[in-house]
Order: structure tokens, then sequence, then C-alpha cells
């Protein structure tokens, strides 16, 4: 299966592992409580999906790459202590806590959380010594003598013998004792996280012309030769970077990330050709709806590559207004619930008291994502800068009581509703240019179809569009992707990749 549906399937054995009877005990126990293995290629995102899944679920995670571990650290080191049986004294081999056992406590103690996830990786690949150790863990969720608190869960991954040759095969009685979970690369499901990732629209757009090849792992006289999605997510977070320092990453570079020759030169020469699309074409005046009708003659003649390019960098483009839109509109929501608090407990500054609270509980926690903190902050300062403002105005001009710092408060927040509708504004007119671009261009083509099938794709647009109505994506999304014509349009364009991958070779 697909990783979307592996992590479905890994939320919801989570859920029912942790569900309690009225007694607060687990309504299945733990021994009955089977580890999930994941089994996959490498690369293609487990270890964040459990980052994923602990956030969401409000647990704790603890991560380890088993194959870093000697069997001291994950058992324990032995000591030897006075025992008596039946009158005699004996000397007995116990352990001391094992490194990855006391992680989970320090976890519970620091974050407060009684329940989580120890995910163990590369679980499969542990050195000889360590090996029955595994088998004893999967079967007995034991380390030397300490047991995996109650109320965490075990999720293990492991690669298939084919990308690795150390790894270990588990037999029959160790299997029997697991969930096991299969995953499979699928580029279709990674585009979905890749939109809601951030990642780079260069990567997306070549990614669209060139899906095979989005992860390879091939045996050449060279040696290994592989790509990987988790190459390309990596390899985006630079290629940010160094645009912001104005430097270029050549294929010498992108090879460090995708390491096949083939396919690190053809991603080098496209970005070079990017550049040049978008400096030829004007992007940046096309989302404003200025553009020329020598620019639309160009594009309507130009190659198969050239004219999903532009698509691409044009759907690259309307994520940024999208994204925006998706905080913007999070904010105001969450402003929203704090003033309903406040109308409540008629005390701005408790209401301040309790969100801060709860975001820094939430951070201790490690359940708060890098942009969800963000956001939460965002609303913090909001809410305390209505505070402050009030204390001056209460300072000059004498105003007091509830009614009259309520009234200031929906004062304040108007503005924010304010700056949501011109966020909206901004990204309707953006995409309605877009829309009028692509009408001029081409018509009802499958470069619309392919420009609709991004808009259904990325989450924040889906959001937008669910949340605000856009007369383009009607008339379209009826004519292209509800009618026989869009299976016809769909086949054309897989054909013609398929003639271009075959002119390549």
């Amino acid at each position: 299966m697909h990783i979307k549906r592996a992590k479905q399937e890994i939320l919801d054995s989570i859920e029912a592992y942790l569900q309690k009877d009225e007694d607060g005990h687990y309504l299945i126990p733990s021994f009955r409580q089977r580890p999930i293995l994941l089994m996959g290629p490498p690369g293609i995102g487990k270890t964040q999906i459990m980052e994923q899944i602990a956030r969401k679920c409000g647990i704790a995670l603890v991560s380890y790459t088993i194959t870093h571990h000697t069997r001291q650290s994950a058992v324990g080191l032995p000591f030897i202590r006075e025992k008596v049986y039946q009158d005699r004294t004996c000397s007995v081999t116990e352990y001391t806590m094992s490194e990855i056992i006391a992680s989970v406590y320090e976890k519970m103690e620091r974050t407060g959380l009684k329940e989580g996830i120890l995910f163990l990786d590369e679980i499969n690949c542990v050195s000889e010594t360590l090996a029955p150790t595994m088998l004893q863990f999967l079967q007995c969720k034991m380390f030397g003598n300490q047991k995996v608190p109650e109320g965490w869960i075990i999720v293990a991954a492991g690669n298939p013998p084919e990308y690795n040759k150390s790894v270990r095969e588990f037999d029959i009685v160790t299997l029997d004792r697991l969930k096991r979970i299969d995953i499979e690369e699928n580029y279709n499901v990674w585009r979905e996280y890749a939109y809601e990732a951030g990642i780079d629209p260069v990567i997306l757009a070549y990614l669209e012309l060139r899906k095979s090849h989005f992860y390879r792992v091939e045996n050449t006289v060279d040696g290994k030769q592989f790509v990987t999605a988790r190459g390309w997510e990596d390899l985006s977070e630079l290629l940010k970077v160094y645009r912001m320092l104005g430097k270029k990453a050549d294929r010498e570079v992108v090879h460090q990330y995708l390491q096949n020759w083939e396919v690190a030169k053809e991603f080098a020469n496209y970005m070079e050709l990017y550049e040049k699309y978008k400096k030829d074409y004007g992007l940046e005046k096309i989302v404003q709806g200025v553009y020329s009708k020598e620019t639309l003659e160009k594009l309507r003649f130009a190659s198969f590559d050239e004219r999903f390019s532009i698509v691409g960098m044009l759907s690259g483009k309307l994520c940024e207004f999208f994204r925006a839109y998706c905080v913007e509109d999070e904010k105001t929501a969450r402003l929203y619930d704090a003033l309903k608090n406040c109308k409540e407990k008629k005390d701005l500054e408790a209401v301040i008291r309790e969100r801060r609270e709860d975001y820094l509980a939430k951070k201790r926690a490690d359940l708060l994502s890098g942009e969800a903190e963000k956001l939460e902050r965002a609303v913090l300062e909001e809410l305390e800068s209505y505070s402050r403002q009030w204390q001056l105005r209460t300072e000059k001009a004498g105003d007091s009581g509830w009614e009259a710092e309520f009234a200031f408060i929906k004062e304040r927040f108007s503005l924010q509703t304010k700056q949501r509708e011109n966020v909206i504004d901004k990204t309707m007119d953006a995409l309605e240019h877009t829309f009028c671009f692509l009408e001029e261009a081409f018509g009802e083509s499958q470069e619309m179809a392919a420009f609709l099938a991004e808009l259904h794709t990325n989450g924040d647009s889906i959001r937008f569009l669910r949340e605000n109505d856009c007369p383009y994506y009607y008339k379209y999304n009826k004519g292209l992707l509800f009618d026989e014509r869009q299976k016809e349009i769909l086949t054309e364009m897989e054909n013609l990749e398929k003639s271009i991958d075959r002119s390549l070779n």
C-alpha cells in the first residue's frame, strides 16, 4: 500500500490500542497490542509519518535508528546481584536499564505524556550480536529486565532485502506476533505531502514531467545509484536557502542528493530552463494579469515540456497565495475562538494565560510542528497587543469596564477580518488571472486539465476553493474533470510523456 494508506492504518491501530474501558483499563491488553512493522524501501517518509501521527494523536514519540546501537546500549550492562532462594544465597545476573527504555521514561518525565510511540528504524538490519535481543523485544516488548511501559506502542520499520544486504529475515514465530504493513513508493501520494511540506516548485514541475525519476534504486557497473523521496525533500530545503543566498546548485551539488547521475544531470539542466522560462514569460506579471499577445503566441507553439513547465510554475506561484490564505484564515478562526472565550470569562488576561500555558505545554511535549508553533505564537502576540493597546487607552481616555473593553477588542479583531478579506481578494485575483492566461493560451486542453489536477492535489487550494467561489474553476472543472473528455486528455498526456521518455533513451 502507499504511505498515505499506511499512515491511516497506523492511526487506526493506535486509536484502538489506546482505547480504555470505564475502569481505565486498555480494551486490548498490552500483550495483545502487536508491534507494528513497516516494511518498505528507504527514503519514502516512514520517519516523517511517525512524527505526524504522534502530533495528531497528542502522544509522545521516541525514535531510534537501531543499527546505531550495540547490545550493551540496547539491553543494558550486566551486573551481579546476591539473592536468596530457599535459604541459599546465589549470584544472579541482572541488567542496568536499557538506554532506549530509559529514553521512554525521560520523555514521559519531560513532557508529562504517559502514552506514546517507540519507533525503531532499520529493525531488520541490526548486528549479529543484537539480533536475538531484537527478536525478544518484538515478541515480549522487553530489553533485558525492563519492559516498555504500558500505554506505549511499538512501531518498527525495516527495508526489504533487495535494498539492503545486511537485512535479517524474521522467523515465523516473530512475524506471527507483529502487525505487518508493506509500503511502496507512490508519486501521486507524495505530491500531496509535497504541497503541504512546501517542496520547491521547480522539483514538482520537473517530476510532473518525469514521474519515473521520483524514486529509483538501481545496481549498475558503477555501484548502486538511487533517488529517493528523502533526497528530493532535502534538496528542496537546500535550493530554497541557496536562492536566498544568491547561490546556484549545479549538477555536482544536485548529485549529492540525487545519487543517480542521469537524473541529477537532467534535473540540473531543467533548473536552468525553469529560470529561463520564468524570465521569458514573466511569471510574476502573469498572476497580476499582465501579459502580451506575443507571450501567449509563444506559449501556444512551445514544446510539450515548456508548456507543462509553465503550468507547473504558475501552480507553484499560486501555492504561495493559497498558503498565505490558509495561515490568515486559521489565525482569524483561532482569534475568534479566543474572543468567544473572552466574552464568557469577561477576562482577556485569563484567556491569554490559558492559551500561553497550553502553548508551552504542547511545545514541551513536542506536539507542535514548526508551522503550528509559529501560528500559535502569532495568535498569542495578537491577543497580547489587544491587552497592551487597551491599557494605553484606559490611561489616556479613562475608559473602563468590561463592556468598553470587549467593544475595543472586537474593534481590533475587525482589523484582522479585513486583513483576511484582503488576502482572499489577492488570492482570488491571482487565481483568476492565471485561469484567464491559460484560457487564452490553451482553452479546454490537456494543459488546463493538468492545472486543475494540481488544484485538486494541493490541500491549501482545496480549502480555498471550498470556502470561496471562483467562476473559472467551476467552469473548467465541469468541462474537463467530470466528463469523458478528461480520460481522453489524460491518456493523451501519458502517451506524450512516454514518447518523450523514448526519445531520451
